[in-house]
């Protein structure tokens, strides 16, 4: 599909709040095919999203330990896990380190999943995921571990009003450009 065809598609199912703020670009290099060129989102005309940059104003993190250490990324322990770590620890462990303990083994798990998710966002080619976006689902999308999905979902038009105030605790848990696109969204709503 070209990309003026499938930059049509992902405006058409643009949240009306949202036209004129967000806008899909991509570059390509004619002369050069190894170099399948970059898809951004811009904001009032503002580079916010390149994936094939490093140094946009979305914060890519650099080390488990900065993501584990981030104030923004809240991690919800349940008293499930709670009582998981008891067992595994036949009690011998203080009550007050249980949560300490849950929170830092969920903090590293999600330190690597959105290393993960980060990696395969910089090697994507842009058009290849809006495409798949455009075939999945709405709500496929939103539970995918795929930044870029979850991106396109948050600023579609099927995703309501309700929708968007219900996921103010599981968008805590994903990256921070996902996050920065639901207060976009947020606060259209």
């Amino acid at each position: 599909m070209s990309w003026s065809k499938l930059k049509q598609q992902l405006e058409s199912f643009l949240s009306p709040a949202l036209a004129g703020t967000v806008a899909y670009r991509a570059t390509s290099y004619r002369y050069s095919p190894d170099k399948s060129g970059s898809g951004y989102l811009t904001v009032d005309q503002k580079n916010i999203l390149n994936m094939a940059d490093t140094t946009t104003p979305i914060r890519w993190y650099q080390t488990d330990q900065e993501i584990k250490n981030d104030p923004n990324i809240v991690i919800p322990v349940s008293m499930e896990e709670i009582e998981a770590i008891r067992k595994e620890t036949k009690g011998a462990v203080p009550e007050e380190r249980l949560e300490i303990m849950v929170r830092g083994r969920k903090s590293t798990s999600h330190a690597k999943e959105l290393l993960s998710a980060q990696a395969a966002l910089s090697k994507s080619n842009f058009t290849s995921v809006a495409t798949m976006f455009l075939a999945t689902s709405i709500e496929d999308n939103l539970e995918s571990n795929d930044i870029l999905l979850n991106i396109l979902a948050l600023i579609d038009r099927r995703v309501g009003k309700k929708r968007i105030l219900n996921m103010s605790d599981s968008i805590k848990m994903k990256h921070s450009a996902v996050q920065y696109f639901y207060e976009l969204r947020r606060r259209t709503v």
